[in-house]
């Protein structure tokens, strides 16, 4: 596994052994970030962050503050020597908390994030619907902020909650990103959403 584009450009990075932390591999993660395209100046919520390497690549492209939410505690330590082992010690927060009550202290906060991702254990389906949920209930989004679910393939997250709406899934192997924003498309927020390749 390692970093695909940026300032830590193919360094590699440490994995868990087994399926607990499932990568997002590097293929799908690099037509993540071709999607949402520059980076520079965001702010990145990488929910069920496992290793980190999601959230990793957005401070590689030019985040400029990355929250990586991880309730597993081995987990969450793999994330900070992920970041020890770049020389990262600025520019992120790790809460080791449930995806759900992470989000609801950030918006306590009174934080407004570009983009969030969240990439939890695929057997966990009920907790895209919960993620969604409170971020469409909390005012944690910018105006034209992204929501990202990576998920697998025979699985649909639906296509939004409330004023968030799917406006494009892409399948890629045995995985998908459904990806998310106020509003539907065709709509008055169209504009505002990142460029998309075909």
């Amino acid at each position: 596994m390692r970093v695909i584009a940026g300032k830590f450009r193919s360094r590699t990075l440490k994995a868990l052994p087994g399926l607990a932390t499932r990568p997002t591999y590097d293929r799908l993660k690099e037509t993540l970030f071709n999607v949402l395209g520059e980076l520079q100046g965001a702010v990145f919520i990488d929910l069920f962050a496992g290793t980190g390497s999601i959230g990793i690549e957005a401070l590689s492209r030019g985040a400029v503050q990355v929250y990586f939410v991880e309730s597993n505690p081995k987990a969450a330590r793999l994330i900070r020597d992920n970041l020890a082992a770049l020389g990262i010690a600025e520019g992120f927060e790790i809460l080791q908390l449930p995806a759900a009550k992470a989000l609801c202290q950030l918006d306590a906060r009174k934080l407004r994030c570009n983009y969030c991702f969240l990439d939890p254990p695929y057997q966990m389906q009920g907790a895209y619907q919960e993620a969604l949920r409170v971020l469409a209930a909390s005012d944690l989004l910018a105006e034209d902020a992204i929501i990202i679910a990576e998920h697998d393939k025979h699985f649909d997250p639906g296509n939004g909650m409330d004023a968030l709406k799917r406006y494009r899934l892409l399948r890629q192997g045995e995985s998908a990103l459904s990806f998310y924003a106020r509003g539907s498309v065709g709509g008055a927020d169209e504009a505002k959403l990142p460029h998309q390749p075909n």
